[in-house]
């Protein structure tokens, strides 16, 4: 082995690129290859890595980003993509570029978090990460009796001028709450929409509103409505919802309105949360999946 050398943001450098893809396809199967080449890999992704010649052996990436919390902006940090070769665990090395992150955006975030598995979850707390309880939100649905047609088309990731709708609306788009919700994440919902919901993306061409949801049974699974302007929820859910639609799930936090009954649940995704100065994470909330790194 030779003396490893620290890397970051090497996203140009064609070598280093190809191996750090492999190795997040070796350990979490992950494939960044198409999400790079359709040209979504942006200046807020930044990987942290340790370099053996020419091969990425462990890194740890951040993403910069913006918290919407009750209407105000926050600085965060999300950190991602924690992973190390099996030729060379258990040298510390993801401890090492742990440390080399929070040296480097010492007092430069208002939140830093991550989404951890449960084979680290006692990694985290080292670095003054905390463990944080998410909701998940629901409510009963009643269809409306006189439903106007939608005017819904279903989006294909394949389509040239179907992907560039999806990037301008994602690069465009309001926060899908006030209450809770990411800012400039447009890089991790793109990667979302390429790998993990390709077959559940929809177009309201009327309101120029971009749905992506499952719908199975009398039930709706709703991760995320990418919209330009502000939004009724009610109306959008009318939209999508057929007669027999008896449950929604929200995979983020709606803004609760008149018209849309919350129940929530605890939900356990391996939040962990490290905040700077006075600021606390707020509670009773769920961080939207669309931007989970």
């Amino acid at each position: 082995m030779q003396e490893l050398i620290f890397m970051k943001n090497y996203k140009n450098n064609e070598v280093l690129r190809k191996s750090f893809f492999e190795l997040a396809v070796n350990t979490f199967e992950i494939n960044f290859e198409d999400w790079y080449r359709q040209g979504y890999w942006g200046e807020r992704y930044i990987p942290y890595s340790y370099v053996d010649g020419d091969q990425v052996i462990a890194n740890v990436s951040v993403n910069i980003l913006e918290l919407i919390i009750h209407g105000e902006k926050k600085k965060a940090i999300q950190i991602g993509t924690v992973m190390t070769h099996p030729d060379y665990r258990g040298k510390g090395l993801s401890t090492r570029l742990m440390n080399k992150v929070l040296e480097e955006y010492e007092n430069k975030y208002d939140y830093m978090y991550l989404f951890a598995n449960e084979s680290v979850l006692d990694f985290y707390p080292k670095f003054g990460f905390k463990p944080v309880e998410e909701h998940l939100f629901s409510m009963n649905y009643t269809a409306k009796k006189s439903p106007e047609p939608a005017n819904i088309r279903k989006l294909n990731v394949t389509n040239a001028e179907d992907l560039r709708l999806i990037q301008k609306l994602a690069s465009e788009r309001l926060p899908v709450s006030r209450h809770f919700a990411t800012q400039h994440a447009q890089g991790i919902l793109m990667f979302y929409c390429l790998n993990v919901f390709s077959d559940d993306i929809y177009y309201l061409e009327n309101e120029n509103i971009i749905v992506i949801y499952q719908k199975e049974d009398n039930h709706i699974e709703l991760f995320d409505v990418v919209s330009l302007n502000e939004m009724n929820m009610k109306d959008i859910l009318d939209k999508i919802a057929d007669e027999d639609t008896e449950k929604v799930t929200f995979h983020f936090t709606p803004d609760a309105t008149n018209d849309i009954v919350l129940k929530s649940s605890i939900t356990n995704e391996g939040l962990f949360v490290r905040t700077h100065g006075e600021h606390l994470y707020p509670v009773h909330v769920k961080h939207p999946i669309t931007s989970i790194a």
